[in-house]
């Protein structure tokens, strides 16, 4: 398993940062019973930071254009694939799906998110005429997203991506039993060139 020195930080407005409160968490491995890592658990104020972060962001996120976002969207699938094995490890480790499954199908599932939204979001009409009537499509604010612990990587690939591809900001809470893939997955994303406040991860 991958480790980070972000277990026990947030990351809020593009920069890994101290939580503002002291509590911890350890995450365990089901299959030994035994703590793999610590994490930071987040109360109010870190929130207010996070969906500040986004708000700030949104603005500047959503008017940028779509071969911008095709890219992005591009660029998080090549280092999922680069840093696979890893996330697999991790996913394995923290909510106990076996080594070849994680590696399989838990670890390419959130590449195959992001691979096919670039291919949706590069043909996608976002203006549709009704007779008189333009409908436009716009991106909508701040996404709030709470995931659960099985499939992890899947259930945050799966709202990622189309937020990221519709122009809007967000802000992640995943699983407290399965965080670690989120935290790499937030390591992918900075290093993608995502923006700062267009992604936020809070536990």
């Amino acid at each position: 398993m991958e480790s980070s020195n972000n277990n026990e930080l947030f990351y809020i407005n593009g920069q890994w940062v101290e939580p503002k409160t002291g509590t911890k968490l350890d995450v365990i491995n089901p299959a030994t019973e035994a703590p793999i890592a610590s994490i930071a658990m987040g109360g109010p104020s870190d929130v207010d930071a996070a969906v500040k972060a986004a708000q700030d962001a949104f603005d500047s996120y959503s008017q940028t254009s779509i071969d911008y976002r095709v890219g992005l969207l591009n660029r998080i699938t090549e280092l999922l694939g680069e840093r696979s094995d890893s996330m697999a490890a991790t996913i394995s480790s923290e909510m106990g799906a076996p080594a070849g499954l994680a590696k399989a199908a838990q670890a390419p599932t959130g590449l195959a998110h992001f691979a096919t939204m670039a291919n949706i979001l590069s043909a996608y009409e976002f203006e549709e005429r009704h007779g008189k009537s333009l409908i436009t499509k716009e991106p909508v604010g701040v996404v709030g997203m709470i995931t659960p612990w099985n499939w992890p990587l899947n259930q945050i690939a799966c709202k990622v991506a189309p937020a990221l591809a519709a122009g809007c900001t967000m802000v992640l809470k995943p699983s407290e039993i399965a965080p670690l893939n989120a935290i790499l997955f937030a390591e992918i994303l900075h290093e993608a060139g995502v923006p700062a406040g267009v992604f936020n991860l809070v536990n």
